[in-house]
Order: C-alpha cells, then structure tokens, then sequence
C-alpha cells in the first residue's frame, strides 16, 4: 500500500515545504514508523491541503491511500468524525470516495507538539528563550489554540527561529517525547 499525506504546513516556498516534509517524516520515524513512511506532502495553508488532497482522490491509483492531516483548530466533540466536524468548522463536505480514515485531525494547534518538550524548545532557541512564556499546561491534545504560542515577540533574537520552527524544523528533536499512539 502507498500512502500519501497531504499535510498542512510548510508556509509558501519550497524550501519551507522541504523542511515540513522532513520534520514530519523525522517525527514518523520516530514514532516507529521507519520502512512504512508515507510520501508527505506539505501543502501550506490549510485550505491548500485541502483542495490537494481533494484533487489527491479524484487520480488515486490502485494500491494507494490517500490521507488528509490538519490541525483540529479547535476542540472536537466526543462522537464527532473527522469528516463531520472538518464540515462543521471548515464547511468541507466528504469527498463521495472518502471515509472517515482518508481524514485525519491533529492537536488543535500543531505547535501545541513542541510545548510537550520544553527542554527541546530551549535548545532549540537558546539563551534569548524565556521558559517563563510557554503555557504552564501540560496536555497538548487539549490545549486551545490560543495558547500555542512560544511569545518570541517578547525575545527577538528568537523571532526568526521561530518563524522557521513552525516549518517544522525542531519536529525532529520534539517528536522524542511525544508518545505514538
């Protein structure tokens, strides 16, 4: 079986795109993944994901499966499928060929992944980084959008590592603490 990934993330040029891909197939690899790695398609902005997933499944070819992954943006009822709620809260209706599993939400936030490993952040940004400003929460599955922010306003020095963190760069030394299930 071939899977491919449309993710959202990787902002809007290929270098950044590259390095989502990469922090996503290190964070897979991680997560036990090695030798069954999906092709990960880092489509950008959330709506772009979408449609390319959307076009993913309309040329789907024999053996493969097409998954889309999103953040959840918000919290999502107990009982909600994927698909029900990305119609709520997007207002995207089930592609006719897909299933509950060809959709797939993350954290409300991806960034809430990297607040799961502080002692990571803080290599990552150095001594500019303020451990003060990061949300005291520790349950990253729940943790509102709003509070995902690591506040490097507050720090420029880390402003640009910032900015080239949410293209998934320290996935790859987060993704050791956050547990596969």
């Amino acid at each position: 079986m071939n899977l491919k990934l449309y993710v959202e993330g990787g902002g809007d040029t290929r270098y950044l795109k590259n390095l989502c891909r990469k922090g996503f197939s290190e964070f897979l690899r991680k997560a036990g993944l090695e030798g069954r790695l999906p092709r990960i398609i880092a489509s950008g902005s959330r709506q772009r994901a979408f449609d390319d997933f959307r076009t993913a499944l309309r040329k789907v070819q024999a053996g493969e499966f097409i998954v889309l992954l999103v953040d959840s943006e918000a919290a999502v009822p107990p009982g909600t499928g994927p698909w029900e709620y990305l119609d709520k809260h997007d207002g995207w209706a089930r592609p006719a060929t897909a299933t509950d599993d060809n959709a797939q939400l993350m954290v409300q936030c991806m960034e809430a992944w990297f607040l799961a490993d502080q002692d990571g952040l803080a290599a990552f940004f150095g001594d500019g980084f303020n451990r003060n400003s990061l949300p005291a929460r520790a349950d990253v599955k729940t943790l509102p959008r709003t509070n995902c922010s690591t506040r490097s306003s507050r720090q420029p020095a880390t402003a640009e590592k910032e900015n080239t963190a949410k293209a998934g760069t320290p996935l790859k030394s987060s993704s050791k603490s956050i547990p596969a299930r």
